[in-house]
């Protein structure tokens, strides 16, 4: 069973940012693709970026060019910094190894002035 620990979220203002974060463990981390998702009330959980075993990243349509998803796998961390927020973004953000079910609790992140 992999353990996934997000931090990082919060309130912030349009335009903001903020940069979340992701411990796992019981995987060896560098083996396996990334990813993190998002839930908004009364949504379905979508994808919002992925990163590969090789540093190989692609993002929703929606996040492209103001969210950046990397990896520290010397520190088992995957990393989603997330700039010119917009209200739309709220959500509770978790992330995953595709390759497994297990989710972590995720943290929230909501934009509002």
């Amino acid at each position: 069973q992999v353990q996934l620990v997000e931090s990082g979220g919060g309130l912030v203002q349009p335009g903001g940012s903020l940069r979340l974060s992701c411990v796992a463990s019981r995987i060896n981390f560098s083996f396996y693709d990334m990813a993190w998702y998002r839930q908004a009330p009364g949504k379905q959980r979508e994808l919002v970026a992925t990163i590969s075993t090789r540093d190989s990243t692609n993002y929703a349509d929606s996040v492209k060019g103001r969210f950046t998803i990397s990896r520290n796998n010397s520190k088992n961390m995957v990393f989603l910094q997330m700039d010119s927020l917009k209200p739309e973004d709220t959500a509770v953000y978790y992330c995953k190894v595709p390759r497994f079910a297990d989710w972590g609790q995720g943290t929230q992140v909501t934009v509002s002035a």
